[in-house]
């Protein structure tokens, strides 16, 4: 007999949509291609779809397995780049559901300026957003 969940995750993703703020892919593209300095784009997937599918030029590779030890300052594994008050974090993954999560964790860790945009990489590359190669690894952490 299966295991009857209290929520899966069409549930946990509904609740995370409905408390995080999603962007429009054309305003997520527009925004890239004005070269809004105020946004981080942040692409929460495996290291294996960036290699496969390329990756929103610019964006920080953050694996949705670290993004709360990667935005905690208090963590051994945080990173500089992901504190920025003055910044929006706009994250993505292949299809809204990873990046809904990962927003709403952020939300509850106190990070107000982290959004998603719809829809997913896929509807980025859909909509003509410029996609780019995932840049080489240059540290060890």
């Amino acid at each position: 007999m299966a295991i009857k969940l209290k929520k899966g995750i069409k549930d946990l993703v509904a609740e995370a949509e409905a408390v995080v703020t999603t962007m429009s892919i054309e305003e997520a593209i527009k925004r890239h291609n004005d070269g809004d300095e105020s946004i981080v784009f942040v692409d929460v997937r495996d290291v294996r779809e960036l290699e496969r599918d390329g990756m929103v030029p610019g964006a920080v590779h953050v694996p949705r397995g670290m993004v709360e030890f990667w935005f905690d300052p208090e963590s051994p594994y945080h990173k500089e780049i992901l504190t920025e008050e003055d910044k929006t974090y706009v994250l993505y993954c292949a299809a809204a559901w990873r990046s809904a999560l990962s927003c709403k964790t952020l939300h509850d860790m106190g990070y107000p300026n982290a959004v998603q945009f719809a829809d997913g990489f896929k509807a980025w590359k859909e909509a003509g957003g410029p996609v780019g190669e995932r840049p080489p690894r240059t540290d060890k952490g």
